[in-house]
């Protein structure tokens, strides 16, 4: 990893971002760094997509129609509390 300074970095970009393409280059500012990643064009128009398999917690989800009606009992018992205050 090589890591340079902003001002390095603006005199030598070309050089940094060929270099970039074999190993990673950091530039240095203030507490942070920023990483220039090299990704071949053809990689990034490929749309990815990443689906995870159900676990224990997608089986335990509740569906739409349970959390609606749980919802309307919860709104209910709200509206019975603080309506019987603003009277």
């Amino acid at each position: 990893m090589t890591v340079i300074s902003t001002q390095e970095f603006a005199a030598n970009q070309n050089m940094y971002f060929n270099m970039a393409i074999n190993q990673d280059v950091c530039i240095k500012r203030d507490e942070g760094m920023f990483h220039i990643r090299y990704t071949p064009l053809a990689e990034t128009n490929r749309k990815k997509h990443r689906y995870k398999q159900p676990d224990a917690d997608f089986y335990r989800a509740l569906s739409a129609e349970e959390f609606r009606e749980k919802l309307v009992v919860v709104l209910d018992n709200l509206d019975k509390k603080y309506a019987n205050r603003c009277k």
